[in-house]
């Protein structure tokens, strides 16, 4: 089963976590995740993973009928979410998927305390029959 496993954040909240971590802080939670991913990548689950640029890197574009697509960018809003990073996953069954998903959740944070910041499992659909 594949699983969208997904960080969001704000930017008022992404920009607060950023403030509070040390440069050992941040050195800690990027070593975890490297750990992590090659954890992930060994045992063969892990599909694809990426972690994105800030809020201010955003850009939304909408179409419009009979006008040039909408063209914004940054977040919508400070308290908008938006995706931190995700990894694609190929596991046994959700339970490993919500395993893997806690495990992310409390990643180290600032002042070396767990993140227990919400991660959303998406199940990636099956093709549909031809």
């Amino acid at each position: 089963m594949r699983y969208l496993m997904q960080m969001y954040s704000t930017a008022d909240e992404f920009g607060a976590a950023m403030a509070a971590y040390s440069p050992e802080d941040l050195s800690a939670m990027v070593t975890w995740m490297k750990d992590f991913d090659a954890e992930l990548r060994a045992s063969g689950e892990l599909v694809d993973d990426q972690g994105l640029a800030g809020p201010e890197t955003l850009t939304t574009v909408q179409a419009r009928d009979g006008a040039d697509p909408l063209v914004t960018t940054g977040p919508a809003s400070p308290s908008t979410p938006f995706l931190v990073g995700y990894w694609l996953i190929d596991v046994a069954d959700q339970a490993r998927a919500v395993a893997l998903a806690a495990r992310v959740s409390a990643s180290p944070g600032a002042g070396a305390r767990p993140n227990n910041i919400p991660v959303t499992l998406s199940q990636v659909a099956e093709a549909p029959p031809a």
